[in-house]
């Protein structure tokens, strides 16, 4: 728990906002927030070294955390900023629709969508979040998505509303004796890597524009007593924005999956927190305001464990949602909706066995930082290599992921890994597309200008070794790379196992490449990059596999952790 009071001279910018001739309101309110849930419906192992090892997280005992925190403060809100509808078999294959069912009946206040929301496509995205009666009625709120006019995008199917946004960009409450203002930001940019089609006839700002405009309508016009921003920008870019625009209160962040153990306190005075991943912590933030200023603050970050009870209604929900996905009669084969192929066997079927831990989450301090490197991705892309017979395998640095704890592989477990519904494809890059994409992913998580990153980590590989220096410039941070034990040559050609979609039959893994083969089932029919990875595990005797790690020499430590607690991604990039 912690406790701060903040004056208006600590925060000169912040009050010459807001104004403080101006006769506000007082009150209390509580500030209930969720995000990056990614499909997660039940609990799961946790493996970051803060964490105790043992199962959390799971929507049932989350919703009994609500409920108490509801029950403690009459005025309060619960705020969800993102990435719910994606991440798990659940999820893939309704299309989100099992995340949305269960999430309706947490009563949500507001929420910020994040760039996975859109993986389903542009008309799924409407269906679920706009209009008068939309499937999910979550508040949803995102000032900095339009739809594109004609002459932004050939052939947008929206043509008609360019110009117009998506959603609202910010919603009024008055609670607990306060005029509460909630503005809300998505993603900077779609899922990429399933396309640029699941994106067709939406264009992306950087939000700033919006919140220049925003925050002075909200504090002088609607005349807020507390002014909120939900935001799926990034934690390190949401700490840039509350800096560029004061007036500010607070922002609710998601996306980078980052842990603010305490609140981070910008220069301006706004408070920024964020809650991991995968429902495995929520935060509650108390607010005093006074005359239309925050006076003080009290917050709690609670750990979503085995101790809490689990909310009934939600938990028969829960399995309602799952059933079809399990072992027993309700058990249905499933369509993939990216790929058509069909789901083959419950998701609770064990299909093998690891003898490591898999997961992508260690900090940045920590032996095999995630940004540079991780278990579960060094196991998938052996996987995708071995299907192939390829030289190289590789996987985008997802920051989404499940942990599996050293023991039995479950289907569920795969489909936490790989929820996106790619298939398997083999093909031809240059040896220079190979260092490209190593340094572009470097750029996209280390610049000092966090306007630049492209929202993940290093990309990872199997038959891929280098050393990689974070403090060199751009471009020039990887070094002595290897394919299969030899020296890369930029003008050779190399077999390369990755990630592929029907929308962009040219591109593996986004990248442009020849002589491409799309690993097919059996009997010549699609199948799902899951699959792949069955089939991979079955090669090991007993079906236990082995990773070897440590394929990226890190040559010199990433930065510091800045705001008192560790940090996955630097949050200032990487600068001498």
């Amino acid at each position: 728990m912690t406790r701060h009071f903040v004056s208006c001279l600590a925060v000169a910018a912040l009050c010459a906002v807001t104004g403080a001739a101006r006769a506000g309101a007082s009150g209390e309110i509580t500030l209930i927030h969720i995000g990056d849930i990614h499909g997660h419906l039940v609990p799961r192992v946790n493996l970051r070294s803060d964490s105790s090892g043992k199962m959390e997280g799971g929507l049932a005992r989350m919703a009994a955390k609500i409920q108490e925190i509801r029950k403690a403060s009459r005025s309060n809100l619960l705020i969800n900023t993102g990435d719910t509808i994606q991440g798990s078999a659940e999820a893939l294959y309704t299309r989100g629709q099992a995340l949305v069912d269960v999430v309706n009946l947490l009563g949500l206040d507001a929420y910020a969508p994040g760039n996975w929301e859109f993986v389903y496509g542009t008309e799924r995205f409407l269906e679920l979040f706009t209009g008068e009666r939309p499937k999910a009625p979550w508040n949803t709120v995102a000032a900095n998505v339009y739809y594109s006019k004609a002459e932004e995008e050939k052939g947008s199917p929206y043509a008609a509303k360019g110009g117009q946004r998506v959603l609202p960009p910010y919603l009024v409450r008055e609670m607990g004796g306060l005029k509460v203002g909630i503005i809300g930001l998505t993603t900077r940019r779609g899922p990429q890597v399933v396309g640029r089609a699941v994106t067709k006839g939406f264009r992306f700002t950087s939000g700033d524009a919006e919140l220049k405009e925003l925050v002075p309508l909200l504090r002088e016009k609607e005349k807020v007593d507390l002014l909120i921003l939900i935001s799926e920008q990034e934690l390190a870019n949401n700490v840039r924005m509350a800096e560029a625009y004061p007036g500010i209160d607070v922002v609710l962040s998601s996306d980078m999956h980052e842990v603010t153990r305490k609140p981070i306190v910008a220069r301006t005075g706004t408070l920024l927190i964020e809650e991991g991943q995968d429902g495995t912590m929520l935060g509650e933030l108390r607010l005093k305001v006074e005359n239309g200023k925050v006076t003080a603050w009290d917050w709690k970050p609670h750990v979503i464990t085995s101790d809490l009870r689990e909310d009934k209604q939600v938990a028969a929900k829960v399995a309602e949602v799952r059933r079809t996905f399990l072992a027993g009669k309700h058990f249905t084969r499933h369509v993939n909706p990216f790929n058509g192929s069909k789901l083959k066997r419950p998701i609770d079927t064990v299909v093998g066995y690891t003898m490591q831990p898999l997961h992508r989450s260690n900090f940045s301090r920590e032996e095999m930082p995630a940004l540079i490197e991780g278990s579960s991705h060094d196991f998938l892309t052996d996987a995708f290599r071995y299907e192939c017979r390829a030289d190289i395998g590789a996987i985008r640095g997802f920051r989404y992921g499940t942990h599996v704890a050293k023991g039995s592989l479950t289907m569920e477990d795969l489909y936490h890994f790989i929820p996106i519904g790619p298939q398997i494809a083999c093909g031809t890059i240059k040896g220079r597309q190979l260092k490209n994409q190593i340094e572009n992913s470097a750029s996209g998580s280390l610049d000092p200008d966090m306007t630049k990153w492209t929202g993940g980590w290093l990309f990872n590989f199997s038959g891929v070794t280098f050393d990689f220096d974070p403090w060199k410039p751009s471009g020039q941070r990887a070094s002595n790379i290897r394919v299969r034990g030899a020296p890369l040559n930029p003008d050779a050609d190399y077999s390369y196992a990755s990630y592929w979609y029907a929308a962009d039959p040219d591109l593996i893994n986004v990248v442009p490449s020849k002589n491409i083969r799309v690993v097919k089932d059996e009997d010549g029919s699609p199948m799902d990059g899951t699959e792949s990875v069955v089939r991979y595990i079955r090669t090991w005797p007993e079906r236990m596999v082995r990773t070897d790690l440590n394929r990226i020499r890190l040559l010199e430590p990433l930065p510091a952790a800045r705001y008192g607690f560790p940090e996955i991604q630097p949050l200032a990039g990487a600068k001498r």
